[in-house]
Parts: structure tokens; C-alpha cells; sequence
């Protein structure tokens, strides 16, 4: 079978890069006039996640360092709901990973499983917050906001999210998810509300990021403005967020997936494949087959999402922890993200595999995409097929002209970026 030739597209994306973090954390900061609300000598347990996010360890450690020179006394703790495989061991894993350890952040990360209950929604489910949290002072969350892989809404993953699925830990998040197939997740921001009656929350930190994955804003959200602010971060980062700019493709192929990436490992909102309980959705850019051919080493074996997948490698099978996707998809309530779809030894038998399976299309005709993964986005290798889409469309530049797909001896792609 002759598999079609290629080419190196780039687009241009909303960029909106912030130039100094330093000075962008402690401006957020100032504007909180933290003395009037907290207290020199005050515990303070800052809520630190699992995702990639952009300059996450400079953030962290900025954040702290700007709460000890006011006398504050600030620790991390995890806030990771079941990711890490629900273990200490683990999540501190997950943050090593990201460049987040004590060395760096030069305070304590105290990682435990145990979470206290601090009261109960109307629908009858506890609230659980990790116990360290919930006994410190103050608390101080710090997120990414952006919409979410598995439900659309006013409020989707920031700052709401972490509060409460997050320092829910394995516990709070499994209840949360349980919960929400008959509630909606509406019900993070009303166990959002509780913890921010019941507790001091001082501030939350979201950070937006923009097209090309750099830090475009840090904004302090104070409580009293909490799910306002979020809303309308949200939009802004709806607007900044990248896509894949195509519609009908017959085979995307995915060189990798893990939960640096996306909470299930490649972010639907730009795959347009999604299977859920609480409901399944297609949409553009309309994909026929998903080859996802790795999983990222940072993602530390957790293959959460790779059920969305029609096909993939023996390798990256041979690399998953399925303790901890399993424990990641259950605790989500969505088991079919684990399921392991085929697998073969080698890229050529896993696009061959995709081409007997998109129909009457002639593998020159296909429309192929490759890209590195959901959140890079900036380039993409695309079929010939696509050529007309890629002339008519401002956005997008050939970089590199066609030339035949790349495989070494044993038949997986070459690094064509």
C-alpha cells in the first residue's frame, strides 16, 4: 500500500505571551493587599495540580516565595483528585515531573491520601477536602483555566475544579463524578460555594495561557469574586484556545497522549471525539480513525484516554501503569477511556490498519493529519488531500513541500517536525 505524501504546515495561532512572570505574580498579588486578610505567622496550604501547564514550577515558586515575604507560612499540597494513582508516593511523582519539588519551591510538599468531610450538598454527598488543607489557615489554589474535556458550562477546569475535585482527592473526586451523571457537574460550583463559606480561602491563582501554549495572563481571584472571575476566564481562554483547523479528516494521527497534556490524555475539545456517560459527542473536526502512536514519559504511565483511540502501538501499551489509568478512568466514572483498542508493533501496520477502515477512499485521496499532540498545535503534518484547504486558508503556511511518509527499519514514523 503507498500511504500518501506529506507536507509541514504551520498556523498561526492567538498569541498573547506574557513577558515577565516574576513581576506578573507579584502584581497579582499587590492587588489582593494581603495584610489586611491574612496574618503574619499564618499556615497556608497552596493547591498545586497535575497538568502541564506552562512555567507551572516558576509560578508555584514565586507564589510561595511572594506569601513568606509577608510573613505568611505557605506549603504545597497535592490537589490531583485520583491522578498519581491516589498515592503520595505518586503525586509527588506527578509533581517531580513537572519540575515542582521542595528543593525548588523551597517550602514543604506534604502529600497524604486522607481527606476530612467539612459538610454536605443538598443532594446528600459529602464535601471532602484533604485533611491538610482543610486544618491550614488560609488556602490558596493555583490552576490553569480552560474548558473542559468531558462537560460544557459556565465554569469548566480552574480554579472551581481544583477546590474541590482536586482537594478532593481520590475520594471527593470519585463522589463528584458519581454524583454529576444524574446532578451535572454544576455541583463543583456549589461544593465550591460550601468550601468557600466554611474555610479561608485567600485567593485563587489562574493562569490562561494562549495559542502557542505560553502564559498569556495571572490573575488573583479574590473569594468574594470567585465564580465571576472564572467565567469570564474562561470565555478568554475559549477564544485563545487552538484548533485543528481541518474538518473531515479520515485518519488524525497522535504521536502522543498523556495527562500533562489533557486530563484524558488528548484534549476533545480538539480531537471532537468524546464517549462519556453522561454523553458522547462528534464533532469537528468530524475525525474517522485516531492512530495515537505514544504516551508521554511525564504522564508517568497513565494512559487515561487512550479508549478514544482506534488504534495504537504495542509500545505505548507496554507502557502503560494500568493501576493507575484504571484508577484515573474509574474514579472518573469512565471506564471505556482505559479500554485498550487495537494494537500493533509498528506505525506502518497502524496507518495501513486506519486506511482498510475509512472506506472507499483511495490512500492517496485520504485526508491525513499528524500532529505532536492536542496541545501543540502550531504545526501540523498534512496529507495532499489537503492541500486546497491549506492554499485557501491566511492562517496557514506550507513550510516544508510533500514528501513521502518517513519510517525506519522497524516502521515506525520518523520525527519529521
Amino acid at each position: 500500500m503507498l500511504f500518501p505524501e506529506m507536507a509541514l504546515v504551520r498556523q498561526k495561532l492567538h498569541a498573547e505571551k506574557l513577558q515577565n512572570i516574576p513581576v506578573a505574580v507579584e502584581s497579582a498579588l499587590e492587588s489582593l493587599h494581603l495584610a489586611s486578610v491574612a496574618k503574619p505567622g499564618e499556615s497556608v496550604a497552596v493547591a498545586v495540580g497535575s497538568r502541564g501547564v506552562s512555567h507551572i514550577p516558576i509560578i508555584v515558586s514565586e507564589c510561595v516565595k511572594r506569601l513568606k515575604d509577608r510573613g505568611l507560612k505557605p506549603f504545597i499540597v497535592p490537589a490531583m483528585g485520583s491522578h498519581g494513582g491516589n498515592t503520595p508516593e505518586g503525586e509527588l511523582s506527578v509533581l517531580a515531573m513537572l519540575g515542582i519539588d521542595q528543593s525548588f519551591v523551597g517550602v514543604p510538599i506534604l502529600a497524604a491520601e486522607d481527606v476530612v468531610e467539612i459538610g454536605t450538598l443538598d443532594i446528600g454527598i459529602p464535601i471532602v477536602l484533604d485533611r491538610r488543607a482543610a486544618e491550614a489557615d488560609q488556602i490558596v489554589v493555583i490552576n490553569r483555566v480552560k474548558p473542559h474535556t468531558k462537560f460544557h458550562g459556565p465554569i469548566e477546569s480552574g480554579l472551581t475544579k481544583m477546590l474541590t475535585v482536586g482537594l478532593g482527592k481520590g475520594q471527593g473526586a470519585a463522589l463528584y463524578h458519581r454524583a454529576a451523571i444524574q446532578h451535572t457537574f454544576g455541583i463543583l460550583q456549589d461544593a465550591a460555594r460550601r468550601i468557600l463559606e466554611t474555610r479561608s480561602v485567600l485567593f485563587g491563582l489562574a493562569i490562561l495561557e494562549d495559542g502557542y501554549k505560553d502564559v498569556s495572563r495571572i490573575c488573583a481571584v479574590r473569594p468574594g469574586n470567585w465564580f465571576e472571575a472564572e467565567r469570564t476566564l474562561l470565555e478568554q481562554a475559549r477564544f485563545m484556545m487552538p484548533c485543528i483547523p481541518f474538518d473531515l479528516i479520515d485518519i488524525l494521527i497522535v504521536d502522543e497522549i498523556g495527562k500533562d497534556i489533557s486530563g484524558i490524555g488528548m484534549d476533545s475539545n480538539a480531537t471532537g471525539r468524546h464517549r462519556d456517560i453522561v454523553g458522547d459527542f462528534y464533532t469537528a473536526p468530524h475525525v474517522k480513525r485516531i492512530f495515537v502512536r505514544d504516551l508521554s514519559p511525564e504522564s508517568d504511565g497513565n494512559g487515561n484516554g487512550i479508549g478514544l483511540a482506534d488504534v495504537t502501538t504495542r509500545r505505548l501499551v507496554d507502557a502503560l501503569d494500568l493501576k493507575k489509568t484504571y484508577t484515573n478512568a474509574l474514579t472518573a466514572i469512565s471506564p471505556e477511556k482505559a479500554a485498550i483498542p487495537m494494537y500493533f508493533e509498528s506505525d506502518h501496520e497502524c496507518i495501513q490498519t486506519c486506511l482498510n477502515t475509512i472506506g472507499m477512499v483511495k490512500p492517496e485521496a485520504a485526508r491525513i493529519i499528524r500532529i505532536k499532540n492536542t496541545a501543540t498545535l502550531e504545526t501540523l503534518l498534512v496529507s495532499r488531500a489537503i492541500e486546497g484547504d491549506v492554499i485557501s486558508n491566511p492562517d496557514l503556511e506550507i513550510v516544508r513541500s510533500w514528501e513521502p511518509m518517513a519510517f525506519d527499519d522497524t516502521g515506525n514514523l520518523r520525527d519529521r517536525w
